[in-house]
């Protein structure tokens, strides 16, 4: 028996947490989106996985996440098929970490090495990268290249070997299907009395916002739109739904028929480049069903 598998026998009921940064990740907002659930359901789904705050706070035994952006997904795969593997190349990282270092890992996608990089490559670099850079903040540009620069930490922890164990060990342990795609092949198998929790990419609060996109293709808003379709089929379905996004107009314009059940509540934004445009903003959570809170 390797080391590995007699830690993983030890690993039970550990409260998990997300083991990246993520633009937009939900932490904060727990407490809400928690006394906002159905007090029972069946599989838990979430179809834009990111850090997966709510996720590893549930635990729950049977889940099916997706996320479109194919670099995160290969973090949650490499995770729970090669722990061990993955945690020397963060040693690594962590071992050679530099600005210079983390520009030449950076521009790797810019050539042709790119194309021979394995998914563990990948998923440590990005591991890496979201720990060291500027903000923790996933951005690429329109040729879907990494753009973010190095960040100004001290002393950061580019490796939480305990954490990443425990996260093996869950996704391991349990039923839980990893998928890499659009949001609505990722419900497609969705049940009556199964529960989805959608965190898109968030419309944007004014014409010149950024952040909004996680991948060069981005997420408009004809895809809110059709965000908003499919909260409805699965409604008439029998599916509990719940749904986070900006407070704007075109929001509640869109859920107006859900209008009872939006909650507007406040979250701290720290994604913007400027310091004195950071700070509260309002976000809503939407749901099909009445809640306690």
């Amino acid at each position: 028996m390797s080391v590995i598998s007699e830690i993983r026998q030890e690993l039970t009921n550990i409260k998990l947490k997300p083991f990246t940064k993520w633009t937009g990740g939900k932490r904060q907002l727990l407490p809400e989106l928690l006394s906002n659930m159905p007090s029972n359901f069946n599989r838990y789904y979430e179809p834009f996985i990111g850090g997966g705050a709510l996720f590893f706070e549930l635990q729950w035994k049977k889940a099916t996440i997706n996320d479109f952006n194919k670099e995160l997904i290969y973090t949650y795969t490499q995770i729970r098929d090669n722990v061990e593997e993955l945690i020397q190349l963060l040693r690594e990282h962590q071992t050679k970490n530099s600005k210079d270092y983390y520009l030449e890992l950076r521009a790797i996608d810019r050539n042709q090495n790119w194309e021979t990089y394995t998914e563990l490559q990948k998923a440590a670099r990005l591991l890496y990268m979201l720990r060291v850079n500027f903000n923790g903040l996933y951005r690429v540009n329109s040729k879907n290249q990494f753009n973010v620069p190095y960040g100004t930490y001290k002393n950061p922890k580019i490796l939480d070997e305990e954490l990443l164990l425990h996260v093996s060990n869950y996704l391991n342990e349990n039923d839980v299907k990893i998928l890499c795609g659009d949001f609505e092949k990722a419900v497609e198998d969705v049940q009556k009395g199964d529960f989805v929790y959608f965190d898109p990419p968030y419309a944007p609060v004014s014409e010149t916002s950024s952040f909004t996109s996680y991948t060069h293709e981005g997420f408009g808003l004809e895809d809110q739109k059709r965000l908003y379709k499919k909260f409805v089929e699965l409604d008439e379905k029998g599916v509990y739904v719940m749904i986070s996004n900006s407070s704007v107009p075109f929001i509640h314009a869109l859920y107006k028929d859900y209008k009872d059940n939006i909650k507007i509540v406040g979250a701290n934004r720290m994604i913007n480049s400027k310091a004195n445009k950071r700070g509260k903003i309002d976000e809503v959570i939407i749901t099909n069903y009445k809640t306690q809170s």
